[in-house]
């Protein structure tokens, strides 16, 4: 099996390190193709108005200056054109993506890519900011990602659906198990504007999120990452497979 990884976050991040362990869980035939910068909500953007530009990092290791979705189809179409890989993969991501983010998320963009390109996709995701103070548990992206991916190639999923895989912000030993579920909504927006003044009194914007719990429904990827279960859910489709 030949697998293909990609990121939002760059391709010197800690997530992707820990994603290529997981691939590395079923194949040693691992390429990488991700962005030269961190290009987090990006969701499903393509550069158009300027030349994309590629590096080569190191063995099938390439640096793409684009988005996450440029990255995945330089990697599909050019970088392993005579050989295209059978699985694409995104991130480990430096925080969840579920709810609503999804549809901004550079990490499932890159795994829809992967999947309009007939390539079955999924895109992993680490929770964090849940244990305030605490650093990113990126160890249990590392202990359950393999065990989530050999699962799911067992399982199979239909062509038209990506799966999207977000690991809780908890140690590995406290993870309660593995769920499938639906994609949630919150039921309040979390984006927020920090409005500021540069030294000529003229306005600008930093734009981010704030911290709040919602009130989900069983069943939903939110309420599975508040409890702390592998949330799995199907973007676009709620039919994803059971995991053994």
């Amino acid at each position: 099996m030949r697998i293909l990884l990609s990121n939002d976050d760059g391709v010197f991040a800690p997530g992707l390190a820990v994603l290529e362990e997981i691939a590395r869980s079923v194949t040693d035939d691992v390429w990488i193709a991700a962005p030269q910068e961190e290009q987090s909500g990006q969701a499903r953007a393509i550069t158009l108005n300027a030349p994309v530009r590629v590096r080569e990092e190191g063995e099938k290791r390439f640096a793409v200056a684009g988005t996450p979705s440029d990255a995945v189809l330089l990697g599909v179409l050019d970088i392993m054109k005579d050989n295209p890989p059978d699985l694409v993969l995104s991130g480990v991501n430096r925080g969840q993506n579920i709810a609503e983010d999804t549809s901004q998320s550079g990490t499932v963009a890159a795994a829809i890519e992967g999947m309009h390109l007939g390539i079955p996709s999924i895109a992993f995701s680490q929770g964090r900011n849940f244990r305030r103070g605490q650093p990113i548990p990126w160890d249990t992206a590392r202990t359950w990602g393999p065990r989530v991916l050999k699962g799911l190639l067992e399982a199979g999923w239909p062509k038209n659906v990506v799966i999207n895989v977000n690991f809780p912000d908890r140690l590995p030993e406290d993870v309660s198990g593995i769920e499938v579920t639906r994609q949630g909504f919150r039921d309040q927006h979390l984006n927020h504007l920090d409005k500021r003044q540069d030294l000529r009194g003229t306005d600008y914007f930093w734009i981010g999120y704030s911290g709040q719990l919602s009130q989900p429904p069983e069943g939903t990827d939110l309420r599975a990452i508040y409890e702390g279960d592998l949330g799995d859910a199907a973007a676009y489709r709620h039919d994803a497979p059971q995991i053994p």
